[in-house]
């Protein structure tokens, strides 16, 4: 699709930016996912070995199990070296970096001109040489879903704004995503149990004579004083 105007631009780029944050995102949970196995493995495997001298096990099977989980670690180490983590995560940074930096630059722009256009499409060589087409377009319709919540979002935000400006009633749940059932129930929970109209209605405790007698109080008190002095 040919993009032609500026706004299209800066868009377009927003979301190819969003696709390689999201894809650095995947590749580094399953990076932390293989870690932390190899690390419960090494603590497992220490863990037998320190009960088999303390309890002086000779079993067969409880030399073997060390055995068998040190090569499952050798062999997981081995797989996160052949798929190559950390200079994926590095390519896909600086390819993010790239198109961001691009993305001010097209911010800061009033019109669509050559440079720019060579710059975008620096930006497109960025983002295919970092992902496979399979997950740049999976990452993509990720994106794109996302930005697409996110200006609902705003709209209603903005929305919500005008109407405090122009002294109308809001209600906060419209802030909330329709998707979300939860979410909205636990809000209208709290908003009940703060609510303190149901409240108003009720009689307030009768306040009047103690008022009375502090005015009284107040009104004999220099009379006593004066009787004081004459005692005096």
């Amino acid at each position: 699709m040919i993009k032609d105007s500026l706004d299209e631009i800066v868009n377009d780029l927003k979301s190819k930016r969003d696709a390689l944050s999201l894809a650095h995102q995947k590749l580094k949970s399953d990076s932390d996912d293989w870690s932390k196995s190899i690390i419960v493995m090494s603590l497992l495997t220490g863990g037998i070995e320190s009960i088999k001298m303390k309890l002086q096990l000779d079993d067969p099977i409880w030399a073997l199990i060390p055995i068998l989980l040190s090569s499952v670690i050798a062999a997981c180490s081995a797989l996160i070296k052949f798929r190559n983590f950390p200079q994926r995560m590095e390519t896909i940074i600086n390819a993010s970096g790239l198109i961001t930096n691009i993305l001010g630059k097209a911010r800061n722009r009033k019109s669509f001109d050559d440079e720019l256009k060579e710059e975008y499409n620096n930006a497109l060589t960025y983002l295919e040489t970092s992902l496979y087409p399979d997950q740049r377009k999976f990452f993509l319709l990720q994106s794109h879903k996302n930005l697409i919540a996110i200006m609902k979002q705003e709209e209603k935000y903005y929305g919500l704004i005008e109407k405090v400006n122009n002294h109308e009633h809001i209600d906060l749940s419209d802030l909330s995503d329709s998707d979300d059932s939860e979410t909205r129930h636990s809000y209208r929970r709290t908003r009940d149990e703060l609510d303190i109209t149901e409240h108003r209605g009720r009689p307030l405790d009768p306040v009047i004579e103690e008022e009375k007698q502090n005015v009284e109080t107040i009104l004999e008190k220099p009379a006593n004083e004066e009787e004081i002095i004459k005692t005096l």
